[in-house]
Order: structure tokens, then sequence, then C-alpha cells
């Protein structure tokens, strides 16, 4: 049996369009990277970039859970020497308010060639509007609420339990013994 390979040239692209208001980075993230690598497609192809296009919009009104806004800190490094340099989460949302999101979402891609072209199908946008309109994006609704164990989003639909029956006051229920005086039967 012969499996499918995709093709570099024999692909169509789409464009998603997410709104990341009041959501958390690391999940977001996670929804995002699949579709830049293509892994939501039957045809995946882990060496031929199948990915579609994300347009994040509002990226400045993301969240975290817990201090992370304080405890976090992301590093960068010029090359030279004392060229290190560390920020809180906080300062750099300030500073650059789409780089929060592109990191987490850089972190979770391949560290090749390959996944910094997938990145290249990223854009990101502060403020609700974004000039991809002539490429009518289809609209994402982004996933929220925690994953279930098995790290899924599943939420099985609600089942109506039946009502239960009231149970019948319970009557003594006498056993007749067996009589000793009754005569044998000869």
């Amino acid at each position: 049996m012969k499996c499918y390979q995709a093709k570099a040239g024999e692909l169509t692209r789409q464009w998603f369009a997410i709104d990341a208001e009041d959501q958390v980075v690391g999940r977001l993230a996670a929804q995002i990277a699949p579709i830049l690598m293509g892994k939501h497609r039957p045809t995946y192809t882990p060496h031929v970039d199948t990915g579609d296009y994300v347009i994040v919009t509002n990226v400045d009104k993301v969240v975290f859970t817990g201090d992370k806004w304080q405890q976090k800190s992301y590093q960068r490094y010029s090359g030279h020497p004392g060229g290190q340099k560390e920020e809180a989460a906080w300062r750099l949302l300030e500073r650059r308010p789409e780089r929060v999101l592109e990191l987490a979402i850089q972190r979770m891609m391949p560290k090749t060639k390959l996944g910094r072209a997938m990145m290249g199908k990223l854009k990101l946008y502060v403020g609700p509007n974004h000039p991809h309109q002539a490429q009518l994006p289809i609209p994402l609704e982004a996933r929220s609420g925690r994953p279930a164990p098995a790290g899924a989003l599943f939420v099985p639909p609600p089942v109506e339990k039946a009502p239960r029956r009231e149970a019948a006051p319970a009557e003594s229920v006498e056993t007749e013994a067996p009589q000793a005086d009754a005569p044998a039967a000869e």
C-alpha cells in the first residue's frame, strides 16, 4: 500500500482569522501551531510545508493564568559579551505586544528552516483590523477551557438521565416455614 506524500506545488493554502481577545497565550498558541504546520489536514507531510495562513487580531489583549505577567521572563542575547537581556512578560507586552504570542507559537514549531518558513504564514495584529480582507479568511473560534486529560478539548454533549423511580416502601414479606406439625405423607 502506498502512502500519500504531498508535493509543494499542489497545495492550496487557506486563510484563517482568530480573535485573541481574553484568550490564554499557551492554549491559543497550541491551537495555532498545528494549523501553521498543516497537521489539521489529512494530507500532512512532515518534510513539506502543508500549513495554512493564520491571522490573529487583538494580540495585545491576550492573558496569562496565575502570576505569569510578573513571574515569566523572556531572554534575548545580542551575541556580544554582556549582551544578554531579561525582560518580564508585562514589560514585553507594553513594548511589543505581538511578540508574546509570537514567541509562544514559535517555541511549538519545528526548529528548522521549514519551521521558520511556517512562521512566515503567521500574521499578528494589534487591534481588531487587518489588511488581509481580500484573502477572505475563514473565522476560527478560539477554543477556551481546560484541556481534557488526553490533551484534546472534548466536551461531550450533555446526556439527560431518566428520572429515578421512587421505590415503594418495602413491605415485610413473611416467608412460610415448613410446618413441623404436619403429618408426613405416607
